[in-house]
């Protein structure tokens, strides 16, 4: 059983910032690199083992909410992808802002188009950025109690986006008003990313002219009076092992509770991705485990299907959700990039070997018993059974939900398409029965309560509708009331619940099952 062989903490995280570099537009290992050197940077500031260890899963957590607003993001940018150059840049920087948008906003569409892009985000204005920001924020904070972190933790996570002169979001905290640990991977960021771009000399000339800015100006002096020595472990052969062996404190292994507490986390930062995917990898995971115990497989297998179907779509975050979204044809290209995602799949969990594994099984839910399928094209003799219920139990969840270019089906229908593709020899008929039958158990829910917020059917009716990315004007159509009346619907809502942004309320929606309803 995954776990038996002992999982990390840090190689969990480690795994997830492999997918974050996929989901902000990074190259790979890009997390890691300011990981590895904000841990060194904080041992050399003689910084508590306390502190340096809020400074480690930090820098990894950093961006984990770099999905909340992935849909948001496509339909201002074109492709959120694209827009990666944006993490690098001083945006109180007026020139760098606007050569940001100029440089980005629709980027590689017909002119006409481009400017429509252009146009759009000058006229937003830098009020965007501070929606995105808090989004971010909350669902990274949301994520990190998912996986069983500190309030301490919690709480730096919605410093991020603070400045050190205090024109940051979305408080406004100024110098040492922001927690030490935010402070450092601050530095650390910036450093990194531009040693990693054109080398020590070009990093240390970054900061020293962000310090007193962006930047703590005492922690910029340290950097740059040690900057080769600290730099220098961004070039080891394996930033895995280095980051692994940086982790300060005794390593933190996970039992298998916190190991299925961890890939739920995986699976709501995975399914933010797109309005259209909510709770899409929960369900997976419940119908490919249900099936599992169905068919007489080994508690082994059935827990492994769990987990994978948990993590089969962590690939989903490196391709745009502008594809993802797209309501007309997609293109070979588009298409191309779509078969990639059970690549990256694999990839994200191939450098941890408790993960490994799990990765192998979670990218082959494309694959077809006729080699039909993706990105390998497997035939059925190279498919186990597990695998085979992991593709059926995706095919019917993917099937009952809403998706841009068409209605969801209902689960009958659903069940005669996939008992379809069973006699045509895609899917194995075993698998598709197993599954259909878990599913006709699972498609009686009760009734969808918050686990400590009691809501009016209205009021869960309001949330689902904010989760799927409705306007207040949308809203009130669909519920034949006034958008005066959704907004304080939606105030209340959010009250209730404890969040302040869409992102949030989503990701409080996934937590709390209240989305089965389409």
């Amino acid at each position: 059983m995954p776990g038996s062989n002992g999982l990390r903490l840090a190689e969990l995280l480690a795994s997830l910032s492999l997918a974050i570099d996929l989901g902000t537009g990074q190259p790979l290992e890009w997390v890691m690199k300011c990981t590895l050197l904000a841990a060194n940077l904080s041992k050399a500031l003689g910084l508590s083992e306390d502190d340096q260890r809020d400074v480690f899963f930090l820098s990894l957590l950093r961006h984990v909410g770099c999905t909340a607003n992935a849909h948001a993001d496509a339909g201002r940018f074109g492709d959120e992808l694209g827009a990666a150059e944006g993490l690098t840049l001083d945006m109180d920087d007026v020139a760098q802002a606007f050569g940001f948008v100029f440089r980005s906003a629709g980027r590689g569409r017909p002119p006409l188009e481009r400017l429509g892009y252009i146009g759009g985000l000058l006229a937003a204005g830098p009020g965007v950025a501070k929606i995105n920001h808090a989004a971010h924020c909350e669902v990274a904070e949301r994520i990190s109690e998912t996986l069983g972190f500190s309030p301490a933790v919690a709480a730096g996570l919605w410093q991020i986006y603070e400045r050190w002169d205090g024109k940051g979001d979305p408080k406004g905290l100024k110098g040492e008003d922001i927690a030490l640990p935010v402070r450092v991977i601050h530095l650390a960021q910036d450093a990194a990313t531009f040693y990693s771009l054109n080398g020590i000399e070009s990093a240390t000339t970054v900061v020293r002219g962000r310090a007193g800015r962006q930047l703590d100006p005492t922690f910029v002096d340290s950097f740059c009076r040690f900057a080769p020595d600290l730099c220098s472990a961004l070039d080891a052969d394996s930033l895995w092992e280095a980051l692994l062996t940086a982790e300060p404190g005794r390593p933190v292994q996970l039992t298998d509770s916190q190991i299925d507490a961890g890939c739920l986390a995986v699976a709501d930062f995975t399914d933010m991705k797109s309005p259209f995917t909510l709770n899409h990898s929960r369900h997976v995971s419940q119908l490919a485990e249900a099936s599992a115990r169905l068919c007489g497989l080994p508690e082994t297998d059935a827990v492994n299907l769990r987990r994978a179907g948990l993590l089969h779509d962590i690939g989903r975050v490196g391709v745009s959700a502008g594809i993802w979204g797209k309501a007309g044809s997609l293109t070979e290209s588009e298409w191309e990039r779509v078969r990639l995602h059970p690549y990256y799949t694999e990839r994200v969990l191939s450098r941890s070997k408790t993960l490994e594994p799990l990765g192998a099984l979670a990218a082959l839910h494309h694959e077809r018993l006729d080699g039909s399928g993706y990105h390998r094209r497997l035939p059925g003799a190279s498919l186990p059974l597990s695998a085979r219920l992991l593709a059926a139990a995706d095919a019917y969840c993917a099937m009952t939900e809403l998706r841009p270019h068409r209605t969801a089906l209902t689960p009958e229908a659903a069940a005669d398409q996939l008992r379809r593709e069973a006699r045509s020899g895609e899917l194995d008929e075993k698998a598709v029965e197993a599954v259909l039958v878990a599913a006709g158990h699972a498609s009686r829910l009760p009734t969808c309560k918050a686990a400590s917020v009691e809501l009016s059917e209205r009021e869960i009716e309001v949330l689902r509708l904010v989760a799927r990315g409705l306007s207040n004007k949308e809203m009130a159509a669909r519920l034949v009331i006034s958008p005066k009346t959704v907004g304080h619907h939606v105030q209340h809502i959010y009250n209730k619940i404890g969040v302040s942004t869409r992102a949030g309320a989503t990701l409080f929606a996934i937590q709390n099952n209240l989305l089965e309803a389409t």
